[in-house]
């Protein structure tokens, strides 16, 4: 996507903190242009300072309007964007039934419909470049299902569909997707500002709500992932002559994803020839006579 002669301008949401701000950090120091964007400007400046290829601007991602606002602002400054990172996002986390249906539709809002808004007013730009490369930062939870991450993973899950179909509906345009699927890095996801917890409502779930909260507190800031190292890692493949269109990041996730792999062919062996004999028969249908 880029070249020792050409800046390519990145456009990050989410910049104010964790893999947004590490992002924002790696971009920059490889010579490209950055749009850092958050609900909160003067927060994304606090932990970006300040840069001559940096330009920090508001951006609700559930607001249509904002993230027209912040798009062309974007081009008003750097002309084009040619990279787009959805990574903006937070965490409901709680067992289904202890979730309220506000939480649920909460985290779906911004961590799918999100991206979604985003992408939807970045497309048009990047048609008219005939050029461009969507980055989603999806989950080890967008991959495999786990208890407590129910409406988590439905809003991850649900951004690796929309960017698996994305994909080929823009590549008559030059426009590619890449798919990130980050293990457990230290970031501020498991922060009191990042990560809502359900209520304990259902005696049926009450201890294990409470040592599950108890373990994933305990767990923060001690996950093994380094997210600076993640940041260039990132920038190095999207500056590579072919970004991946799926990115599995981080040791933990690798041998998640693969056990996954490994367990979706045994679910489709289980049950192979009955899946495959469920076609009409030859001949079967209602006959029609010819007088």
């Amino acid at each position: 996507m880029s070249s020792t002669e050409t800046k390519t301008t990145w456009l990050v949401t989410g910049a104010a903190r964790g893999m947004g701000t590490e992002i924002a950090h790696a971009a920059l120091r490889a010579g490209h242009q950055v749009v850092a964007t958050g609900r909160t400007p003067k927060s994304v400046r606090d932990a970006l300072g300040g840069h001559e290829n940096l330009f920090v601007h508001e951006l609700d991602v559930t607001d249509h309007q904002s993230a027209e606002r912040a798009v062309q602002a974007s081009i008003d400054r750097f002309a084009r964007i040619d990279v787009l990172v959805n990574n903006a996002g937070n965490f409901y986390a709680g067992f289904f039934e202890e979730l309220s249906p506000e939480q649920v539709r909460a985290q779906i809002e911004t961590n799918l419909f999100g991206p979604m808004i985003v992408t939807r007013v970045v497309l048009p730009v990047m048609r008219a470049q005939r050029s461009g490369l969507l980055i989603a930062i999806s989950s080890s939870a967008g991959l495999i299902g786990l208890p407590f991450c129910t409406a988590y993973s439905a809003a991850k899950f649900g951004v690796e569909g929309f960017m698996e179909s994305l994909a080929p509906e823009i590549a008559p345009f030059d426009i590619r997707t890449m798919l990130v699927e980050p293990g457990s890095f230290r970031t501020e996801l498991l922060q009191p500002e990042s990560t809502s917890y359900a209520k304990a409502s259902i005696d049926d779930y009450g201890d294990r709500t409470d040592e599950t909260i108890a373990a994933w507190q305990g767990r923060n800031g001690q996950q093994p992932g380094d997210p600076a190292k993640f940041a260039r890692a990132l920038v190095q493949l999207v500056d590579s002559d072919q970004p991946p269109q799926r990115w599995v990041a981080g040791a933990d996730i690798v041998i998640a994803a693969e056990q996954k792999a490994h367990t979706l062919l045994e679910q489709i062996d289980a049950h192979r020839e009955l899946s495959s004999s469920l076609a009409h028969d030859i001949g079967h249908g209602t006959a029609v006579e010819n007088n």
